[in-house]
């Protein structure tokens, strides 16, 4: 059964146990292009692969999340990043969501099911985007 709102995915995380967790999840619910990288300078050497869907790690060891994020955002503003951070730290989410990430989750065993919900909240974003009735997403927006 192919899904039909297929996305290429980014996962950039120097944690590769948690990589393979997100990756097999992915895979679970039949999204197949899924690319790895283990530090945030590889990830912005390929984002003329045109990725969708961006899972973030806050806390890396040779950019922060957050210098990759601003990069990412500059260099095309339409890719959905989500952070993903090992702390629940709320300035760190407010942070995020003020660089640009489309939303912010904390790494802890309920991190697959909120990776359910927010690409859900994408694709419903996306399609208010194609019919491209600016308050369509406004109301979407606010529901969320």
């Amino acid at each position: 059964m192919e899904n039909q709102n297929q996305f290429k995915f980014f996962i950039v995380d120097d944690d590769i146990f948690c990589a393979n967790v997100y990756e097999q999840y992915l895979l679970n619910l039949k999204y197949n292009d899924i690319t790895y990288f283990s530090n945030g300078r590889d990830c912005l050497h390929n984002l003329d692969q045109n990725p969708d869907i961006i899972f973030l790690d806050h806390n890396m060891d040779d950019l922060s999340g957050f210098e990759v994020l601003k990069k990412i955002k500059r260099y095309n503003p339409n890719i959905y990043v989500v952070m993903v951070s090992g702390q629940d730290n709320i300035k760190t989410a407010v942070d995020a969501l003020k660089y640009g990430a489309f939303d912010y989750v904390i790494k802890d065993n309920t991190v697959c099911d909120k990776m359910t919900l927010i690409i859900n909240k994408i694709i419903k974003v996306k399609a208010a985007l194609k019919k491209s009735n600016p308050n369509m997403v406004q109301r979407l927006l606010s529901l969320f």
